[in-house]
Formats: C-alpha cells, structure tokens, sequence
C-alpha cells in the first residue's frame, strides 16, 4: 500500500485543503470557495486525470465539499459550492460518520476475482483444473475458464499454474479493508457499511483514484481561532516526525495560526503507562493468560464492534488523549480543545470524548499553516509546560507502547512483548482465537497497532516514513526515561 505522502491524490486533497484556508483568510470566502475548481483548472489548461475539464471541476468540487465537513452521499448536484460555504459558516454540530466516498472519483473498479489471463498456453497437463477443489475451471477453445460463481478465490490455481496465467484482479478499498465494510453499491460505486467501519483509513489510503475522503472540521476549528474563545491544540507523539523544524518551532507556529496554547498527547501517554503497567500487574496476579493494550482507536473500535468477547483480556485504561484532554479541561475549563491526529480512527476517538470538541489530522494542520503563510522553521522556540518521557512519546511506533508498559513496571521480568503490527483479516482472526481460547501463544503484553508501523502509518501522515521515523527518534532520545512504578 502507499504511504498517503507519496500519492498524487493526497497532493489534491492537500491542495483543496490549502485554497480552503486562503478562502477563509480572504475577505470573501463564500466566492473564493466557489472558484476553486476553477482556479485549479482554468479555461484552457492541462486535464491530467480525468476525461475533460468538466469532469476534473466536477470532482475537484466534491473534493472542496469534503474539505468542507459535508458528505457527498448527501450532495444535491444543484447547490453550489458559495453555499456549502456558508452552511459551513453556519454549522455548529459535526457529523459523526467521519468518511464520505466521491462517487464522481471514484472510477467503479471491476469486481475483485480470480481471472485466467491471455498467457494460458491451454497446455496438456492442465494442473489449474486438478487443483480447484470446487470445479470452477473448466477448458473452452484451448484455454482455462473460471466459472465466478463456483470459484471461491482460493487462489490454489494461481499457485498451479507454470506461466503464471492466472491472476487476482483485487479492488484496493475492498482489498485494504479489515472487517469487509467497503463494498460496491448498486451502481458499482464504493460504499461504506459505519455499522462495521471501525475508521482505520486503510481504504482512504488504498484507494488510487482519491475517492474516499476523511469530512474536514478545518472551517469549524478556524470560525473558533478567529473568535474570542480560549482553543488549546493537544498534538499526537507522531506529529514530531511529520514537520520540518523543531518541535518548539510547531508549537509556536500553531500559536501564530492562532491556538492559546499546545499540550504533548505524550504527556497523556505517561498516565496510559504507568495505569497499564499496575493494570498489566493486576492481571496476572488473577491468572490472566494475556491483555492486549488500549491506546489505538483502530483497535478499540474493532473491539466494539467486532471482537466484543475480548474485552475481558483489554486493558480498560484510558487512551493518551483521554488523559491529555482531561488535563487541559482542568487548566482551561471553559477553552475548546481540538486533537492533532495522524488517522480517521482517532477523529472518531475525538467524537466521543466529550472533553474533545474537534479534530484536526496532520494534512490540515499542514494546510493551515502554508494557507495562513506561516512557516515552521521561521518560529522561535517554545517550550511544553510539561516533558513527557522517553517512552511515552515514542507511543506512535509499533512497539512503542509494550516498551513504555515494560518500563514502566516494577516486574518487567515478567513481560512478554506480542506486538500485532497492523490490523488485517490474519492478525482478526488471530485476536479471535485469543479471545476464543484465553490464549496467547507469542506473549502475554499483546500490543495492537492498527496501522503497520503504528501511528506513524496513519492515513493523514504527511512525511516519507524514513525521514519521520528518524526525526521521531532525535525527538524521542531528547527526553528523560520513565520511573517504574513503586
């Protein structure tokens, strides 16, 4: 899969975002907004996507509405985009479906099958039709045939055949997607099933054409640095890989954009793992087999709604943003928070703490900043009230947490790290059987990242993984080690 930083369609995303803010910074919005397509693609100029120059506006208007807050299942063709400006103005609620599908980008893949291609040779051996236990291949005119609906996607005779003939034509999103909740509608168009959707953003990441999109809350956080009211910004551990600059420097370039005041969701972490730890404890001391962490919303929302007999083997500690946002509640009590996020899955962790008012993923922060004209680098620096550990603000990274919960105890001895690095159908049906059985066979501190790599693998990521890894990792050794728990 690509990282969302080195695809075309994060560029556009990323594009519409900026002229977004430059509309709203502009002294007439509601106009600014409506030209953006056109803008972006002028009478007369290069149509490199799409078919025509209709088209690309036409899609390049979905993309704004998106970038706006609003669902394009819900669009009537008919309104304009001076409108969905103006209801954005408006707006005081957000929707809580945090996924909405371009229909008009979305290009109808072919249905995912197996599918025998012109290299069949129609040789004598014939070993596709041996290997299919279900009688789905037969021989017309010198060549293999599948039939679809006796095929199962076995995939055996992919593996048979000796000229590799036979091929899996896959659908990205439907492919990407863990628990099946991406499907084509009637009309052979992407949908999302939310009662399934736990919000990883595999499939808004999977998808080459750009056509599932994450509904922005960029004009809500701006309407509210523009007002009067206190809004504190609580950045996620792996925000320090995504930004050129220092850590320092981002947090007082968001203070130009205009947030009063920036917390380290790291400093949340330290709470996570020192709770985890004596949780971790208390566990064995009952004879638990295993407990998987707590920290990803990916994860948690899996749990919910798909794996709920493994809730007894979870650790019911609250998330770092959980801890973070009732620390800035008790600082600033009447100050609107808004949670800087690599992910879809933690915009909808944000839609349910009632202590978060909106979320922000690392693409908009980005937009904010080149839309408002200020850059990183040219900040002085500022310093957080309070450092978080080593560990804690390495929570973004695959085994980052085990780590921290391993450190933190006061037996560690008697930890044994089982790190699931990404959610996919495998590692389900491995948690499944954990809950199933009471059993882990790799360890007994099961650590569940949703996204390969962690945080860092994200869906609004916005650096190459090798250079964010590596400005993580200066960051990281910068702070102190965790005391374990007495």
């Amino acid at each position: 899969m690509n990282t969302n930083s080195e695809t075309q369609a994060a560029h556009l995303k990323k594009e519409i975002l900026i002229r977004i803010v430059k509309a709203f910074n502009s002294n007439d919005f509601e106009k600014n907004t409506r030209l953006i397509p056109f803008d972006m693609r002028p009478k007369g100029s290069e149509v490199p996507f799409r078919c025509c120059i209709y088209k690309e506006r036409a899609i390049l208007k979905d993309r704004t509405i998106a970038g706006l807050g609003f669902a394009i299942e819900d669009d009537d063709e008919r309104k304009s985009l001076t409108e969905y400006a103006n209801e954005a103005l408006q707006r005081d609620a957000i929707d809580e479906k945090p996924l909405t599908v371009l229909d008009a980008a979305c290009k109808g893949c072919v249905p995912s099958r197996v599918f025998v291609t012109d290299l069949c040779q129609g040789c004598v051996a014939r070993p596709c039709t041996t290997t299919c236990k279900f009688g789905a291949i037969s021989i017309k005119d010198n060549r293999s045939v599948i039939d679809g609906s006796k095929c199962k996607s076995c995939k055996m005779c992919i593996s048979a055949c000796p000229y590799n003939a036979i091929v899996q034509i896959k659908v990205p999103c439907e492919d990407s997607c863990p628990v099946g909740a991406i499907t084509k509608n009637e009309h052979g168009l992407a949908e999302i099933d939310f009662e399934k959707c736990i919000s990883c953003g595999k499939c808004v990441s999977a998808c080459p054409f750009g056509a599932v999109h994450e509904k922005s809350q960029i004009i809500d956080i701006m309407k509210n640095l523009k007002s009067e009211k206190k809004v504190i910004a609580m950045i996620a551990p792996s925000i320090a890989g995504q930004f050129p600059g220092t850590m320092g420097q981002l947090k007082s370039a968001m203070i130009k954009a205009g947030f009063s005041d920036v917390y380290e969701v790291a400093q949340g972490a330290d709470i996570t793992t020192q709770n985890e730890a004596n949780e971790f404890a208390e566990k064995l001391e009952e004879n638990a087999e295993f407990m998987t962490t707590s920290c990803c919303a990916g994860y948690n929302e899996l749990v919910k709604k798909h794996i709920p007999e493994i809730l007894p083997f979870k650790s019911g500690t609250g998330t770092p943003l959980y801890y973070t946002a009732e620390i800035v509640k008790q600082d600033y009590p009447d100050a609107l928070t808004v949670f800087v996020s690599p992910c879809v899955a933690k915009r909808k962790e944000g839609m349910y703490n009632e202590k978060v008012d909106f979320v922000m993923n690392y693409e908009e922060l980005g937009a904010l900043l080149i839309g408002s004209k200020i850059e990183i680098t040219a900040c002085d620096e500022s310093t957080f009230v309070t450092e978080s550990s080593k560990q804690a603000r390495n929570f973004g990274v695959t085994g980052g947490v085990a780590a921290a919960v391993t450190a933190a105890s006061n037996s560690p001895e008697k930890i044994k790290q089982c790190l699931i690095n990404g959610l996919n159908k495998q590692t389900i049906r491995d948690l499944k059987k954990m809950a199933k059985t009471g059993k882990c066979d790799c360890g007994n501190l099961v650590e569940v990242m949703c996204c390969e790599g962690g945080c860092m693998g994200g869906n609004a990521t916005i650096n190459s993984k090798k250079t964010a890894f590596k400005k993580l990792a200066e960051y990281t050794n910068l702070g102190k080690d965790i005391q374990p728990n007495k």
